[in-house]
């Protein structure tokens, strides 16, 4: 097994924001979550990134039990996210973000250095090295979280909503992108994501989580004729065509 979060359960005070939710990921798969706001995505994705610590359930990576992993050990275990709202460092340059990421596997700056300039390439996002992050635009900030994550060198990266706030054709070029880091690198994703054009496309799996409780999961087309996501997610006049 890869990754599997186990009967995952997660409360703030009386609010339970996880009920026993079990998901897995294989090597190199693209595995999405969707679901209606509040549902309890990105506290899922914060526990199996350690920033949130699960009441019940487990977390395995690799045969290996990450459970009580904080942020810096999971990230170091190969598992890497970016966030909702980007979160680069505001104060640094793009060239500075991105090493941050690089030094968590090279210690010396003459091996991180060029390896953080390799992915800020990738990115597509050359020639800005010395740009301050918020003087970047937001498909450049995205851009610029992604590089960062990348240059920690992870085996599963977790995007949450990565495409949020993107016009349509920014949408496009990061869902080449993406491609590209499953492709390309190898990296198995976990995305969570409203443009449902992104989880149709992209996906061979998706998990649908409502009120903190998996109400279902199988590929986007099982997904979009299930009743029950109909209702809790899709609406009513949702058309799969549509997103493909």
């Amino acid at each position: 097994m890869f990754f599997k979060l186990e009967n995952s359960t997660i409360a703030f005070g009386g609010l339970v924001a996880n009920k026993n939710v079990t998901a897995e990921v294989e090597k190199g798969q693209i595995v999405g979550l969707i679901g209606p706001n509040g549902a309890g995505k990105s506290t899922m994705f914060k526990s199996i990134s350690g920033f949130n610590k699960i009441d019940s359930g487990t977390i395995r990576f690799k045969d290996r039990d990450i459970t009580k992993l904080g942020p810096v050990e999971v990230c170091r275990a190969g598992i890497a996210c970016t966030f909702q709202k980007a979160q680069s460092f505001a104060g640094m340059t793009l060239e500075e973000s991105v090493l941050v990421g690089a030094y968590l596997r090279r210690k010396r700056k003459k091996d991180a250095l060029p390896f953080a300039h390799e992915m800020i390439r990738f990115v597509g996002l050359e020639g800005k090295e010395q740009v301050k992050i918020p003087r970047l635009n937001m498909f450049e900030r995205k851009k610029a979280e992604l590089a960062a994550a990348l240059a920690t060198e992870p085996e599963m990266l977790l995007l949450d909503e990565l495409f949020a706030g993107l016009v349509p054709t920014e949408v496009e070029m990061m869902l080449e992108l993406v491609k590209k880091v499953n492709g390309e690198l190898g990296i198995a994703l976990f995305i969570v994501e409203h443009v449902l054009r992104v989880i149709m496309s992209l996906c061979e799996k998706v998990y649908v989580l409502e009120y903190g409780e998996i109400i279902a999961s199988g590929s986007p087309q099982v997904i979009s004729s299930d009743e029950r996501v109909i209702k809790a997610y899709l609406g009513e006049d949702y058309d799969v065509a549509d997103d493909q």
